[in-house]
């Protein structure tokens, strides 16, 4: 019985789309809407990240075989970082830590945006499981256990929760246009510092929106029509080099390599235009619906959704940022190979949506040259950081894979070093410190924004 209720705890947290419809469905029961009406907008909330998802797996499927004909293109072996592998792998192990650290994390993370100045709720259900289980290793590896390793631990994670969409918010106010909606996805770091680049670099650089196309390429204007394209001829190319025995013995069964290839990139594509529909569809739905959440439970509160929800604003950063972070990913990957450091192999998929949102942030402040050169920066954080986590992940650290996004190896990093220094009592103390300041914080803005307001 145990057993069935923590794997329902962990399938119904983990899933966006269940839980952007619970909370659809509880804005609109707390605004008292018709029952019409919150059928309506629970379900279209729900069927908005179900299509996010099918375009996710739609990617993800397509970007497996470019990864694979990489590998054997360039002949390179190493560590390739992938979330999903290595929570799988963690999982085994850390199941019950992990869920209960997620499930009283959330708690945590509203009682932050409650009673503290941090007003996101982190509804990226996947990110906050991927976060649960590396906290829960690391504190488990420094030696907590029972009910202080999950306090701890969901503290830490609700912290997280709050304050990493914090960070990015300003930059987000500046792509939507509006501070409705906030940023959960857990590589705020690598976001923010591109967005940071783009306003350096980037100073009278045009919108790669606003890019100029001729005549005679008008048709280059249709987002999906230039990523298709743009793909097919990078998917060629490395079939090329990866050679036709290779792609057509190991991956098409047997079909031609080059209409593998060419068919992959616009099954790519397909992926990218699905997403897209599906983001309209749950802003259109999770905003309205989020009001009641703001107004009754948590004030001023904002949805903290997952990374395409951006990318409707910028379509052409999506894959200029998308080349570039990968691009950033092999000169990371030869510099740690020259070094003679562990070779973090450039995983198609996480610089994918992590390359693609760092294009859209660094576009939104330093346009063409903020977009290329922010996710070139996003590809050598997210090369580099995984190599100083892997020490501090116990067993997971030899395993051959390792978590992939910026705020995964940043959180990991501080926490196992310190619980390295100090121990279990040093990391306790820091995290509840760490809250305490956030409290302290959010409290002094609040006196500060009253005594504005009586002095006007």
């Amino acid at each position: 019985m145990g057993e069935r209720l923590l794997k329902l705890t962990i399938d119904v947290l983990s899933q966006p789309a269940v839980l952007i419809a619970l909370i659809s469905f509880i804005g609109l029961v707390l605004q008292k809407k018709p029952a019409s009406e919150i059928i309506k907008g629970t379900t279209k909330s729900f069927l908005g990240f179900i299509i996010i998802a099918a375009g996710a797996g739609i990617l993800v499927g397509s970007l497996e075989p470019f990864g694979k004909m990489f590998e054997e293109a360039f002949n390179v072996n190493g560590v390739v970082p992938n979330n999903e592998a290595i929570v799988a792998m963690a999982l085994t192990k850390y199941g019950t830590a992990t869920a209960l650290i997620m499930f009283f994390g959330m708690i945590a993370n509203i009682l932050i945006a409650r009673f503290t100045n941090f007003k996101y709720i982190f509804l990226t259900g996947h990110h906050t499981l991927y976060m649960a289980c590396i906290i829960a290793v690391i504190l488990v590896v420094a030696g907590l256990s029972g009910a202080a390793l999950i306090i701890v631990g969901s503290l830490a994670l609700g912290l997280t929760m709050a304050v990493f969409p914090a960070i990015v918010q300003p930059f987000m106010r500046k792509i939507i246009g509006n501070d409705k909606v906030a940023f959960g996805h857990f590589s705020s770091v690598g976001y923010a510092l591109s967005a940071l680049v783009g306003k350096v670099v980037g100073k009278g650089s045009r919108s790669t929106e606003d890019i100029k196309f001729p005549k005679g390429l008008g048709f280059l204007r249709d987002s999906s029509v230039t990523i298709a394209l743009t793909m097919a001829i990078l998917y060629g190319i490395i079939a090329l080099f990866a050679g036709p025995s290779y792609v057509e013995s190991e991956l098409s069964n047997g079909n031609h390599y080059l209409v593998f290839s060419i068919v992959q990139a616009v099954t790519f594509a397909a992926g990218v235009f699905i997403i897209l529909s599906g983001v309209r569809l749950v802003l259109a739905e999770i905003v309205p619906a989020f009001k009641g959440i703001s107004d009754k439970l948590v004030p001023n509160s904002k949805p903290a959704l997952d990374c395409p929800i951006v990318f409707p604003y910028a379509p052409n950063a999506v894959l200029i940022g998308f080349f570039c972070s990968f691009l950033g990913g092999i000169v990371g990957m030869f510099l740690l190979g020259v070094g003679g450091a562990v070779i973090i192999l450039p995983g198609v998929v996480p610089h994918f949506f992590t390359g693609a949102t760092a294009g859209v942030f660094g576009n939104a402040t330093g346009g063409v040259r903020g977009a290329t050169i922010g996710s070139f920066v996003n590809g050598l954080i997210i090369t580099f950081l995984p190599v100083f986590l892997m020490p501090v992940l116990g067993d997971l650290g030899f395993a051959s894979t390792t978590f992939s996004d910026a705020d995964f190896a940043v959180t990991g990093i501080l926490l196992g070093n310190v619980a390295n220094s100090l121990g279990a009592i040093g990391v306790t103390v820091m995290v509840v410190v760490l809250v305490l300041l956030v409290a302290l914080l959010g409290f002094f803005k609040k006196n500060k924004s009253q005594s504005e307001q009586v002095g006007a």
